[in-house]
């Protein structure tokens, strides 16, 4: 098979997914890899070549990585994963509406464009967990104590973009990380971004029934194929916190191979799975039931590191000419 790979110079050293490429690429199949952060691309012809069976992204939050993979999918190619589940979960404030609104354990969430907003929200809420909408990898995440401590981190959160805030989730200081492949679910624990000290190794421990159920139903919902879902175990049951499109799978035994039979398997089906319409639910109602199921690049040189000129490669007979 012919794959693109979009990675993001945040990820150019990253073991996922540049070990999924060399896998892939042992395997036989040729594959690309475009750093859109970093290069000059035809992007009207590079998507019109339809030379890939599919496109595959890891980028930041924000990224341009996700732009051309909309122009993929918008002309009809297959993209891991769809495109409407990557952008329905990277908008942290669009995810805890459908999430909550489909019965899913997410937060009562608040939404201001201006930090000072946030100081509107009752103080019976506090402490709150702030963080910008479109974060990732826990960029600028905040326990905010009291409405006096909002006032001292306000000058940290100015610029930020749109933010959001939750009610704190009592928990042990660990969270849990459930990382799903293609239907089979892993589950990791580590420490919480807002509470660093614990010190908990990052370490795969068994997976609850319920969590399961929990985060087989956040891949119905959202009509995620590879994804990840950070769980606090609060003291009135399982919370979502966080959920993550192709994300890390540090843990998962035999990650690179199971990611790439995965990459594998959506890109002949010739569409990532597609998330389902049925009837809304109240917030806090059932959870859906699942079957859980049990070298160097042949592709393109894009010049040392993934970057620079792609020297007018061949991309299905289309010759886009000089750099991309």
């Amino acid at each position: 098979m012919r794959l693109c790979f979009l990675v993001e110079e945040h990820y150019r050293q990253d073991g996922m997914p540049l070990d999924v490429v060399r896998r892939l690429t042992e395997w036989g199949h040729h594959v690309d890899v475009l750093r859109p952060g970093d290069s000059l691309m035809a992007i009207s012809e590079a998507v019109r070549a339809g030379s890939h069976d599919a496109w595959v992204l890891k980028t930041v939050s924000g990224g341009p990585g996700l732009t051309l993979l909309e122009a993929a999918a918008a002309v009809g190619l297959t993209t891991v994963n769809d495109v409407r589940s990557i952008r329905s979960v990277r908008d942290k404030a669009l995810a805890s509406v459908i999430a909550r609104t489909r019965g899913l354990p997410v937060p009562v969430t608040y939404a201001a464009a201006r930090w000072e907003r946030l100081a509107e929200i009752p103080a019976a809420e506090y402490p709150l967990v702030v963080k910008p909408a479109d974060g990732s990898s826990g960029r600028a995440v905040r326990l905010v104590t009291s409405p006096d401590h909002l006032l001292d981190l306000g000058p940290e959160l100015a610029g930020e973009g749109l933010l959001i805030a939750q009610p704190y989730v009592p928990n042990s200081g660990t969270d849990l990380k459930v990382y799903c492949v293609d239907g089979e679910l892993f589950a990791t624990e580590r420490s919480s971004p807002i509470h660093p000290g614990q010190g908990v190794r990052e370490r795969q421990v068994p997976l609850p029934a319920e969590v399961a159920r929990i985060a087989a139903q956040v891949g119905e919902v959202f009509g995620l194929d590879l994804y990840g879902v950070d769980v606090l175990l609060g003291p009135d049951g399982p919370v979502v916190v966080d959920i993550n499109d192709f994300p890390s799978f540090r843990k998962v035994p035999d990650a690179v191979s199971r990611v790439a039979r995965a990459v594998l398997r959506l890109a002949r089906s010739g569409t990532a799975v597609s998330a389902p319409a049925p009837a809304l639910v109240p917030a806090g109602g059932g959870f859906g039931g699942v079957d859980l199921g049990g070298g160097e690049f042949a592709g393109r040189d894009f010049g040392g590191e993934f970057g620079g000129d792609f020297g007018g490669r061949d991309f299905g007979g289309r010759d886009f000419g000089g750099a991309i």
